[in-house]
């Protein structure tokens, strides 16, 4: 496993991991007053397969949960999937009695 670096870029509304300071992937998303909305998780195909995608989901979900403020909506299929494999994250899903 790579070191994959994780932060919140606000203004372009997305999660960005990068490894070596290069962009390796992003998760997109969307904030309502009550809900934090993920669109679309992206990995660079030169990253695949080494931990990207599940370091942008864990660093995204642990954001929202320490926040404490929104429900996640996972549009996007990656993030619901790693949710559902990762079932201590359900709490925060929009319509979840968490």
């Amino acid at each position: 496993m790579a070191d994959v670096q994780v932060t919140r870029n606000d203004e372009q509304t997305r999660y960005e991991a990068r490894i070596d300071g290069e962009l390796a992937g992003f998760a997109e998303y969307q904030l309502t007053d009550i809900l934090v909305v993920f669109t679309h998780t992206e990995v660079d195909g030169a990253f695949e397969g080494q931990g990207v995608g599940s370091a942008l989901a864990r660093y995204a979900l642990d954001d929202v949960r320490d926040q404490g403020t929104r429900r996640v909506l996972a549009i996007c299929p990656f993030i619901k999937g790693w949710i559902d494999r990762h079932p201590d994250y359900a709490p925060l899903l929009y319509g979840s009695p968490g």
